[in-house]
């Protein structure tokens, strides 16, 4: 197939506004009139386990380099989002810079020019053969911007996948054991519906819903369909399974009480504060509520399992680390982006609850941070994210939120949803690629 990388460029192209990056004419890497100055830019919190890991980083390189001056500003995730294109064309660049992922982010500096491709470095450093598949597939992009193929422009330390939170407390009360297969899943709902009880906290406009939408797809899936929806790597039959299996039975869950009929207009920190409040005895959501749940929940046991009936989980690599292309120092960004790939800072990741690429979970000392851990590394020994649903065209977030509150309300059948969706997937994609 064609990429028609002009269409594809404007179609991934962000409104872009004011420039509101914090102290930008200081956060410029430089090698010129003397002593070597590094610049990182990233957007995460003090105690998160990235900020904590990439501490560790730092010090490492600062003693491989003591002659180097290491400065790190914090930015937003907004701001990057909305102003890189415009701070990546100037010379008041960072050496190495936290960015999302995706076509539509790193892709779209990738087939820009404005960040580095980093394939010969992947080769030097090894990350090429150390990487699983799935990780690398958010670091390749092609010269149109798309994820999965041609030259490293980012490369990934962490990780992320959805999976189930569940209340212990409740599922004892009632006698309810962990489900292996989805139809255990589906009587465990009755059970809970019979005592009154909505089984899962739900969100329909945010990302919640449609990630337990494309869960109950993936349940029908294989690679194959992946590589089609997310890569373009083959046509998506929106009539047929695995899509038609699993929006009906998510029709048909919604029709049972699973869901309730006002989630629909309720938001992603709406449901995973009523599962923290204990309304609710599962969640459906991703590994970045790990943290909340440890700190938040304090008035009833709570563990997590795998959804069952799949191999195939939402979720992919963390935010990449990219070199933009005017950085002066991408030889010590390289080293830089090693060093946060090393046993020891990949260590610091798990115990501090995140998700490391690499590492040995068997070392991580808390039970639930280990057991997050060990069940990502099945995920990635299997070859089995995939990505998100809203990934493959430029709006289709809001989209399938449109589709998922149409179903929770009542307002279309799942066909007609399906239908809607089935439009913009392929008007995006044409814009996309020329068949």
């Amino acid at each position: 197939m064609k990429i028609n990388r002009r269409a594809f460029t404007g179609l991934m192209g962000t409104t872009l506004l004011g420039l509101g990056l914090a102290a930008c004419g200081s956060g410029s890497g430089s090698s010129e009139g003397g002593a070597t100055t590094f610049v990182i830019w990233d957007y995460e919190t003090e105690t998160s386990a990235q900020a904590i890991a990439w501490k560790r980083a730092i010090e490492i390189f600062k003693d491989r380099h003591p002659e180097v001056e290491v400065r790190t500003v914090e930015q937003t995730f907004e701001q990057l989002q909305k102003n890189a294109k415009i701070v990546l064309t100037g010379d008041d660049v960072p050496d190495v810079m936290e960015f999302n992922k995706g076509n539509s982010t790193s892709g779209q500096l990738a087939s820009q020019g404005l960040i580095t491709p980093l394939t010969d470095y992947a080769a030097k450093y090894g990350w090429d053969s150390a990487l699983p598949a799935s990780i690398q597939t958010t670091a390749r992009y092609t010269e149109a911007g798309l994820m999965g193929a041609g030259d490293w422009y980012g490369v990934p330390n962490y990780g992320e996948y959805v999976f189930v939170y569940y209340n212990k407390d409740m599922f004892e009360q009632a006698g309810l054991t962990v489900p292996t297969t989805l139809e255990e899943l589906e009587s465990v709902c009755d059970a809970f519906v019979a005592q009154g009880i909505v089984p899962f906290a739900e969100a329909g406009s945010e990302y919640p819903m449609g990630q337990l939408w494309y869960q109950l797809v993936l349940t029908q899936a294989d690679r194959n369909f992946v590589n089609a929806y997310q890569l373009f790597q083959g046509d998506v039959d929106w009539r047929a399974d695995p899509i038609k299996a699993g929006t009906e039975r998510l029709a048909s869950w919604i029709g049972k009480g699973y869901v309730a009929a006002d989630s629909a207009g309720l938001t992603a920190e709406d449901a995973g504060a009523s599962f923290v409040a204990g309304r609710h005895p599962m969640f459906v959501s991703g590994s970045w509520w790990f943290a909340r749940m440890v700190a938040d929940i304090a008035g009833f046991e709570w563990d997590q399992f795998l959804f069952p009936g799949t191999d195939l989980y939402p979720g992919s690599s963390g935010n990449l680390w990219v070199v933009p292309a005017n950085a002066k120092n991408p030889d010590l960004a390289a080293e830089f982006i090693d060093i946060t790939l090393s046993e020891e800072v990949q260590a610091v990741f798990a115990q501090h609850g995140g998700l490391p690429v690499l590492g040995d979970p068997t070392t991580i000392e808390d039970d639930k941070t280990r057991v997050m851990t060990e069940n990502f590394q099945e995920i990635l020994d299997g070859d089995g994210l995939a990505f998100y649903p809203d990934w493959p065209v430029a709006g289709f977030y809001d989209q399938i939120v449109s589709a998922m509150q149409s179903l929770i309300n009542g307002s279309k059948t799942g066909a007609e949803a399906m239908a809607d969706l089935a439009a913009a997937y392929e008007e995006g994609k044409a814009e996309i690629v020329d068949v």
